[in-house]
């Protein structure tokens, strides 16, 4: 079974081999080889020049055999960027966008949904490159932020402490909100299927500020837009969501269509099992501080614990619980693929 097999038959929740692995943010920060391209250029080159987020793309895979998938290298706010709210990151850490979205008419200034491929080309072509190094033999993964995750940078003009301004929005303004949502469901409906037709095998939508809603808000914010991207999408291609702190809505993640379902570090899988079913795979799910502990053996034992906690399950796909944090060691990460291949 090749490794682009394995993780697909485990997107299906058919028999696998081992249980397959890949990991949030693999491409990037705590890799020796992405730093020495960082010393030569800025992130957002990387990004958007197709040969460079191709290398970047391909260095952990080539780092280490074990990795079932490639992600491509690139940033969930390109789809804002690709609408004319550029970003950029601050010297003292975060985001800022270039403004805040916080009218009807910078709404009706974005620009088109139909535009964005068009403007999101350089991902397409480093996808294409990245698709011709791995050949047949490992899974290519693309990706976009959910809708709202997207929203909140957007209205919020970038990281915030509060996130009141999105809520207030949603609450006292439903249809400028809606018409904010709807833009940005066919902009990543249409960014994912570029992302597909240049050399994607599945796609993962990050709605990493899902948490900001509560349970009884997450259909309205956040999941009917999920629906809607996921409803337009090539049947067939697996589809992740990744939807931080709301595994336990299992069953309404499910509804809109998804195959895989990414769960953080703070649940148990086999309890999210029991929510979810048999017919949703499961992605997840060590917390990704344990990969810069000082000792492999704990790192070993973390991994075994969460192999333990679902063996005999079909549909697991071993990644970390969020992004792989910047001073991860890299020594830890091949001992967690080991346990995984042993």
């Amino acid at each position: 079974m090749t490794s682009r097999e394995r993780f697909l038959a485990a997107c299906r929740c058919a028999p696998t081999d081992r249980v397959p692995a890949w990991v949030m943010r693999q491409a990037g920060r705590y890799l020796p080889e992405y730093r020495a391209l960082k010393e030569k250029y800025d992130f957002l080159t990387l990004v958007r020049t197709p040969e460079l987020a191709a290398e970047v793309t391909l260095q952990p895979v080539r780092r280490f055999a074990q990795l079932d998938a490639a992600i491509l290298f690139s940033d969930i706010l390109t789809i804002p960027e690709a609408l004319g709210q550029g970003y950029s990151f601050c010297e003292s850490g975060g985001i800022a966008m270039d403004f805040i979205l916080d009218s009807e008419e910078k709404l009706a200034a974005l620009g088109a949904a139909a535009d964005v491929p068009a403007r999101l080309d350089y991902m397409a072509q480093a996808m294409r490159l990245a698709r011709a190094e791995l050949g047949e033999g490992r899974a290519l993964l693309g990706f976009a932020g959910s809708p709202w995750t997207l929203a909140v940078y957007m209205v919020e003009g970038g990281s915030a402490k509060q996130f009141s301004k999105i809520k207030r929005l949603a609450a006292e303004a439903p249809a400028l909100f809606d018409a904010l949502m709807e833009k940005l469901a066919d902009a990543v409906a249409a960014s994912l299927k570029m992302q597909i037709a240049a050399g994607a095998d599945a796609v993962q939508i990050f709605d990493s500020w899902a948490a900001l809603c509560t349970a009884g808000e997450y259909e309205n914010l956040s999941l009917r837009w999920i629906r809607k991207i996921i409803a337009a999408l090539p049947a067939g291609v697996p589809v992740i969501v990744f939807a931080k702190g709301m595994a336990h809505l299992a069953p309404q993640i499910a509804a809109t269509g998804a195959s895989v379902l990414g769960v953080d570090w703070t649940h148990k899988l086999s309890d999210i099992r029991k929510l979810a079913g048999t017919q949703l795979a499961l992605q997840g799910n060590l917390d990704p501080v344990v990969l810069s502990f000082s000792d492999e053996k704990i790192v070993r034992e973390r991994t075994r614990e969460i192999l333990d906690d679902m063996r005999g399950e079909r549909g697991h796909i071993f990644n970390l619980g969020h992004g792989i944090l910047p001073d991860a060691r890299p020594e830890n990460f091949a001992a967690m693929l080991d346990v995984l291949a042993s």
